[in-house]
């Protein structure tokens, strides 16, 4: 499971690359809190079973917004990003959707899976596998395998499999805010809750290498004069 900490972290480490002259806490809170938004279709989870890394997880979301933000800064007479926000906040809105398709849906696309194009296309997607050059095989790779599988219990080196509906996999995404989604939110007070930080070495180099660049350049920042 990827946690919120790590979609935050990798977040991070996207705003610090990419706003460049436009990075600050203002801006650097614009691209974390589009990046915590997406994990917000959990509460959805409480009155549709499966809408959980199905609602705001979908390419739909940032794909909706690239065209409204084109339409406002490229067709619109006067755009109202930039009226309102200047040069600056036309970058931060193009480096959060950069963020919402990297930090937010990608890790979780790629760790317990993601229903891409929901509500069009009603499939949970999980993208697995391996790059290798090999003595024998040459170059081996398992990532544009698109063969379906029933199960997600398949191998880690299984490729792109497609793993069910929100119907089928509804109860798979267990969380803390609700850790019954078969249940509609309606477990009692004595159900456990884990709220997961990081589940693993890489996740937690991850998040300390996050903190540690978007402290420096936050503390750079406000050396300036």
């Amino acid at each position: 499971m990827v946690s919120t900490v790590v979609h935050v972290a990798l977040a991070g480490l996207i705003a610090v690359a990419l706003l460049r002259d436009t990075f600050g806490v203002r801006s650097l809170a614009v691209v974390l809190g589009a990046v915590i938004g997406i994990d917000l279709d959990v509460f959805v989870g409480w009155w549709i079973v499966g809408a959980h890394r199905a609602a705001f997880h979908t390419l739909l979301l940032p794909l909706l917004l690239v065209g409204l933000l084109v339409y406002d800064t490229r067709i619109r007479e006067r755009s109202f990003v930039g009226q309102q926000f200047g040069s600056d906040g036309v970058r931060t809105g193009w480096v959060a959707i950069a963020a919402i398709v990297f930090a937010g849906i990608g890790p979780d696309l790629f760790m317990n899976g993601v229903n891409l194009l929901y509500p069009l296309h009603d499939q949970f997607y999980v993208l697995n596998g391996h790059i290798r050059i090999s003595t024998k095989e040459g170059l081996v790779q398992t990532f544009v395998d698109l063969s379906p599988t029933e199960s997600p219990s398949g191998s880690p080196d299984s490729g792109q499999v497609a793993v069910g509906s929100t119907e089928e996999v509804g109860d798979r995404f267990r969380t803390g805010v609700d850790p019954s989604p078969s249940e509609s939110g309606g477990e009692s007070g004595s159900v456990e809750r884990i709220f997961p930080i990081v589940e693993s070495g890489q996740q937690l180099l991850l998040v300390l290498t996050s903190a540690f660049v978007v402290g420096s350049r936050l503390l750079e920042e406000r050396r300036r004069p």
